[in-house]
C-alpha cells in the first residue's frame, strides 16, 4: 500500500469512527432533545391557537432507538370547534425516520458536510381520517419532509404538500400540484424563516343555484422572516403573492381574472407598544376579458399596548368566548340567553386593562382604498385615534366623544371611473352600439354626481364626487362647514330624511 492510500485509509477510518461515535452520542440524547423540542412545539400551537375555538397538542408516541438511526411516532390532536364535528377531536399521525450524527448518511451522499445532530425524514400516515387523502396522492405521503437539526439546537430543512388529482363529491373536483416550503429556525425558534412555492390549483364546483364553478390560481409564493417577540409572539414580515387567480361562475359563465395579487404584512414592537401594517394590491382585474382596472388596500396600526391587549384576550378566551357559544346554543335552541357573569376581580380587571390600552393612545388607520380604471381612480381614506376618557364611569355618550381624539375621513369618486365601469359592464352584457353605451355611462355618472352633491353631503371638485370630514376637540369640520357634533348629527339625518326619528 503507497503512503497516499495510507493516509487515505486514514481519514476513512477517522471519519467511520468520528460518525459511530457521534451517532451513539447523539442516540442517547435524541429523546431529550426531542421532548424538548415538543414542549417548544406546544408552546408556540398554544400562542397559535389565541382566539381560535380550538387547542391543539404534539406528542411523542414512541421512539425505537438504533445506533445510527432511530424511528419515532408522533401524535398531533386538534379538538374543538375549528376541528368539525368530531366529537374526540382529530388526531394526525406521523413517523419520523432519525438519522444520527455528525454525519448522516443523506447529507454525505448529497455533499453536505457539515455536522448536524440528527437528520429527520418525517411523513404523514395513513389513518381512517387520512385514508381519503392518501387516495387523493395514489397512496403516496401527502405530508412529508426533512428537517436538519444542528448541535446549537437551530433547525432547517422542507416541508412538502403532495400533488392531488382527486374527485371530491359528485359535483366537485380538486387538482393541486403540490406545494415546496423551505423552512429555518434557531435555538427555540426565536427567529423563524420559510419560502414556499405552489405551481397551481383548480377546484371545480357548483353554486347553490346549481351553477358550475370554477377557481384556478396559479403561481402562488409563500415568505415569512419572523423573530420572537419578548412577549412570546412572532412579529416581523410576511409576504403572499400569486400571479394570476380567474374564477368562471353564473349561468352565463362569466370569467373574473385578478393577476400580481400581493398581500404584505409588517409588525413590530417598540418597548411595550406594538404597530404592524397590511398592504393589498391587485394589478389588473377583467371582466371577460374587459379590463376593469386595478386596486389596492393599505391599513395601519400602531401604539397598541401590548400586555393590556394580552390580558383581555385572555379575558375574552376564558369569558366572554364560553359565553359567545351558550348564547348562541341557547338562541337556537329557543331557550333564555344566559347573563353574562364576570366577578368583581375581573370586571375592574377588563376596566383597567381597557385605561391602559387607551392611554397608550392607538391609532388605526384604513391608509388606502382605491380602485384605478383608464380614466380615473377613486379612494377613501381613514384616520381614528383613541385616548382615554377622563372617567369610564360618565354616560356613554360623553365617553364615546372623549375616547376619540381624532377622526379624518376623506372619499372621492372619480365620474370617470364610474362611466368607464358601467360601460364595461353594458359590453358584458351583450350591448354593441358604442355610442348608446357612452350615452348611458355618462348619464349613470352625472345622475350619481346630482344625487351625491344634491345631498350636502358631498362636493364637485372636476371629475371627482368628494367628502371631507374631520374631527378633533369636539368640533366637526364638514365639507369646509364647521359645526358641533350635535350640529353635525342633526344636518346629517335632516338630509337622509330621518329627522323625525332623531327627535
Amino acid at each position: 500500500m503507497n503512503k497516499s492510500a495510507g493516509v487515505l485509509l486514514g481519514i476513512v477510518v477517522a471519519m467511520g469512527a468520528i460518525s459511530a461515535g457521534g451517532a451513539w452520542y447523539t442516540g442517547t440524547k435524541l429523546e431529550g432533545v426531542l421532548q424538548t423540542s415538543i414542549a417548544d412545539a406546544n408552546q408556540q400551537l398554544q400562542a397559535a391557537m389565541v382566539g381560535s375555538n380550538g387547542t391543539a397538542t404534539l406528542e411523542l408516541v414512541s421512539l425505537d432507538r438504533q445506533l445510527f438511526s432511530s424511528t419515532a411516532h408522533y401524535r398531533l390532536k386538534g379538538q374543538g370547534e375549528m376541528f368539525g364535528e368530531h366529537a374526540d377531536g382529530v388526531e394526525l399521525l406521523f413517523t419520523d425516520r432519525i438519522e444520527h450524527g455528525p454525519l448522516p448518511f443523506s447529507r454525505l451522499v448529497s455533499l453536505k458536510w457539515l455536522p448536524v445532530m440528527a437528520t429527520s425524514h418525517y411523513s404523514l400516515e395513513k389513518t381512517p381520517l387520512t385514508a381519503k387523502w392518501f387516495a387523493a396522492t395514489k397512496d403516496v405521503s401527502p405530508l412529508k419532509g426533512v428537517i436538519n437539526l444542528g448541535y446549537d439546537r437551530a433547525a432547517s430543512g422542507t416541508l412538502e404538500l403532495a400533488p392531488v388529482d382527486t374527485v371530491l363529491d359528485d359535483q366537485s373536483t380538486l387538482k393541486f400540484s403540490g406545494l415546496n416550503l423551505e423552512v429555518s429556525a434557531s435555538a427555540e425558534a426565536q427567529k423563524v424563516k420559510a419560502n414556499g412555492y405552489m405551481d397551481s390549483l383548480t377546484l371545480t364546483s357548483v353554486a347553490e343555484d346549481q351553477s358550475p364553478v370554477k377557481v384556478e390560481i396559479n403561481g402562488l409564493t409563500l415568505a415569512s422572516n419572523l423573530t420572537k417577540s419578548s412577549y412570546g409572539y412572532y412579529l416581523g414580515d410576511n409576504t403572499v403573492e400569486v400571479s394570476s387567480s380567474k374564477t368562471t361562475f353564473g349561468d352565463k359563465q362569466a370569467v373574473l381574472h385578478l393577476k400580481k395579487l400581493e398581500m404584505k404584512t409588517a409588525t413590530s414592537e417598540s418597548g411595550s407598544n406594538a404597530a404592524g401594517r397590511a398592504d393589498y394590491k391587485i394589478a389588473e382585474i377583467t371582466l371577460n376579458d374587459k379590463a376593469l382596472g386595478s386596486a389596492k388596500m393599505a391599513w395601519s396600526m400602531k401604539n397598541l399596548d401590548i400586555p393590556s391587549t394580552l390580558s383581555l384576550v385572555q379575558i375574552y378566551q376564558t369569558k366572554l368566548q364560553p359565553y359567545e357559544e351558550a348564547a348562541a346554543a341557547a338562541a337556537e335552541a329557543g331557550q333564555p340567553v344566559p347573563e353574562l357573569k364576570l366577578s368583581e376581580a375581573e370586571e375592574t380587571q377588563v376596566k383597567a386593562d381597557l385605561e391602559k390600552l387607551l392611554a397608550a393612545q392607538p391609532q388605526i388607520a384604513l391608509e388606502n382604498l382605491s380602485f384605478t380604471t383608464a380614466n380615473g381612480e377613486s379612494k377613501v381614506s381613514l384616520v381614528l385615534d383613541l385616548t382615554k376618557p377622563k372617567s369610564m364611569d360618565q354616560p356613554s355618550d360623553q365617553v364615546v366623544r372623549e375616547l376619540i381624539a381624532l377622526l379624518d375621513f376623506n372619499l372621492q369618486v372619480s365620474k370617470p371611473m364610474i362611466t368607464d365601469l358601467v360601460s364595461v359592464q353594458a359590453l358584458v352584457d351583450g350591448q354593441t352600439d358604442a355610442k348608446a353605451i357612452a350615452e348611458e355611462a355618462l348619464a349613470t355618472s352625472d345622475m350619481f354626481s346630482s344625487m351625491a352633491v344634491g345631498t350636502q353631503l358631498a362636493t364637485l371638485e372636476g371629475d371627482n364626487i368628494v367628502s371631507k370630514l374631520h374631527y378633533a376637540n369636539n368640533q366637526v369640520e364638514f365639507n369646509g362647514q364647521k359645526m358641533t357634533v350635535e350640529q353635525f348629527v342633526a344636518f346629517v339625518m335632516s338630509k337622509l330624511g330621518a329627522t323625525g326619528e332623531l327627535q
